[in-house]
């Protein structure tokens, strides 16, 4: 499970549809992005890094 995904974007206070939205993918599609069930391509990392405002490189890295 990507915990470190769902906590930032959390504390972000946004919610799943929110970031799919602004990614431009399904609420599904992120959801299986976060529960670490389908690998994001480079483009789609950025784009969520970016929205969480992350710099860090270990945001898909479990802990």
């Amino acid at each position: 499970m990507r915990e470190k995904l769902r906590k930032i974007r959390k504390e972000k206070k946004l919610t799943q549809q929110q970031i799919a939205d602004m990614i431009g993918i399904s609420r599904a599609a992120y959801t299986n992005i976060e529960l670490g069930k389908k690998n994001p391509s480079l483009k789609i990392v950025i784009k969520i890094k970016k929205i969480l405002n992350y710099e860090r490189d270990d945001i898909f890295l479990n802990p």
